[in-house]
């Protein structure tokens, strides 16, 4: 069922932004919940779209819906996985490009979280919940490996790895464009990019900060092989330095690496590219020291074969 409410402010109550009197209003302790009903279009002020530091005044009125909750977990799904390693404490996966890493709302299945529960019968519970404990994560679009932890213990022992950055992590990049020079290291603070909200931008004053090695490992006429290592794990952390130093990964629509019918390469790259449906970027190295007993683990991926499918024909028409 949806649930609509509606409110008219009185001469009683305290003007101020939409969002903290709605919040204070109808006694809702998490002002974000109002927030994101408010820039879902699911509040209406004086029957016009608000937003949340709209201005209220005595004799507005205010119309929100509550739409029907998603479920609180997510369900079990036989999607299979190709599993490098599991014991009782973790599991290592390849993840494809295409698979969400866990569910969101209006995407409550086919995510890696619904198959790890279907596969993981020994899940011993993380915060009180029969659920993977996600430490990382990779892009919808980008493939690789990938570990989550099955016990309460290898939750909070890995996450301290990659908050205290000890973990080993390396990405293949395909780029458009050569840099000049042969390696480098990008560091920036990254953050929400004011003006497109699904983007991220290391050029803000404000943000965390966001390092990445960088080295060219194969050039081609117009494209460059690019060794990405990360010392931090920011949103998009890869696509964004790569981007600010002039080199969009092939593929990335959103920063500007996708298709471009005008650019002077052959037919067949062009159609390759037109069709990859993905950004060219692959997490073909992943390396931890184990939550247990502190052996140093390190996993590979290979190249899917439709980036290394790209990457033959680059050499063909090099």
């Amino acid at each position: 069922m949806i649930n609509s409410i509606r409110v008219v402010v009185s001469a009683q109550d305290q003007p101020g932004r939409l969002d903290y009197f709605l919040a204070q209003k109808l006694s809702v302790p998490s002002r974000s919940r109002i927030k994101t009903l408010i820039e879902q279009g699911q509040v209406l002020l004086n029957s016009k779209p608000a937003k949340p530091s709209s201005k209220v005044k005595s004799g507005d009125k205010i119309e929100m819906t509550i739409p029907k909750p998603l479920p609180a977990k997510p369900l079990a799904e036989a999607i299979p996985l190709q599993i490098f390693y599991q014991d009782r404490d973790l599991i290592v996966i390849d993840k494809p490009a295409g698979m969400m890493t866990h569910p969101v709302a209006g995407k409550m299945s086919g995510t890696l979280v619904n198959a790890l529960l279907n596969h993981c019968k020994d899940l011993s519970g993380i915060g009180g919940e029969l659920k993977p404990g996600i430490v990382h994560r990779l892009d919808k679009l980008t493939s690789g490996v990938m570990v989550s932890a099955k016990t309460e213990l290898a939750h909070l022992k890995l996450a301290e790895q990659f908050k205290q950055h000890s973990i080993e992590r390396a990405y293949w990049a395909l780029a458009r464009g050569n840099p000049e020079k042969n390696s480098g290291r990008i560091e920036s603070k990254i953050s929400r990019n004011p003006r497109h909200r699904l983007k991220m931008t290391g050029r803000g004053k404000q943000g965390r900060v966001a390092i990445t090695e960088w080295k060219v490992i194969r050039r081609f006429k117009h494209f460059s092989v690019i060794e990405c290592r990360l010392h931090t794990g920011r949103t998009h952390q890869i696509r964004v330095h790569l981007t600010e130093m002039g080199f969009p990964l092939v593929g990335d629509a959103l920063y500007g690496g996708g298709h471009n019918p005008s650019e002077k390469i052959a037919p067949e790259i062009r159609e390759a590219i037109k069709n990859l449906n993905r950004q060219a970027l692959h997490a073909f190295k992943l390396g931890f020291a184990h939550p247990r007993t502190g052996q140093g683990m390190s996993f590979c991926s290979p190249l899917p074969e439709e980036l290394d499918s790209l990457l033959r024909l680059l050499e063909k028409f090099d």
